[in-house]
């Protein structure tokens, strides 16, 4: 699933490390996210949106509506 994550963390001037401290998981985790190695659950992708004041659709984009 692709994202926008990455450039949300840098906006915000943060680590991969930063944001990983924020959420409570570990900084290769949010690498894979970012990467898109990962899907996050539906929790932790609630608590990102969250982090950033946005929504899930605002954070991810869903795979069928990616063309």
């Amino acid at each position: 699933m692709n994202n926008h994550l990455r450039d949300l963390r840098a906006t915000r001037g943060w680590s991969q490390q930063d944001l990983a401290t924020r959420l409570e998981v570990s900084r290769q985790s949010v690498n894979a996210i970012e990467t898109g190695r990962y899907d996050p659950s539906l929790p932790l992708a609630f608590k990102i949106a969250e982090l950033f004041e946005l929504s899930i659709e605002a954070v991810f984009v869903s795979p069928s509506r990616d063309k």
